[in-house]
């Protein structure tokens, strides 16, 4: 399955979908996030214990931004068709970011099972640094 309005057809080296933005980002989100993944690092939800560290407020847990470029990608072309995922973390990211997350075809390969679609992967910030680059293969069956 594809994303609504996307199609085997329409995949081609080259091709990306709308990008998509998340938030702004609070630090509501960032506290929820840490519970839900039981990273409990104080970095991420105590402005003073991040102060002391020497950062000017609490910032994003990493898995946080790969988990919201994760949804783009499985948005656009499913979830139960990836087949690997990685992520580089570059640069941080803030109370009141707003991410952008965007992608773009780099090779298809036709399989026994289907075509293999990889994808490079990209999550930026408003400021246009890149909060994280990746990569991905999906398995799209005939």
């Amino acid at each position: 399955m594809t994303a609504p309005g996307t199609t085997l057809a329409d995949l081609a080296v080259g091709s990306s979908p709308e990008p998509r933005a998340f938030g702004p980002l609070t630090r509501q989100m960032f506290v929820r996030y840490s519970g839900a993944s039981g990273d409990l690092n104080p970095m991420h939800y105590d402005d003073t214990f991040a102060q002391r560290a020497g950062y000017p407020s609490v910032f994003s847990q990493g898995m946080h931004q790969a988990a919201l470029l994760a949804t783009f990608a499985t948005d656009w072309l499913g979830a139960e068709n990836v087949r690997r995922f990685h992520v580089r973390f570059r640069e941080q990211v803030w109370p009141d970011d707003v991410l952008t997350c965007s992608g773009v075809v780099t090779a298809i390969e036709e399989q026994p099972e289907g075509r293999l679609v990889s994808v490079d992967l990209s999550c930026a910030r408003q400021t246009g640094g890149v909060a994280i680059a990746g990569a991905a293969e999906f398995l799209l069956p005939h």
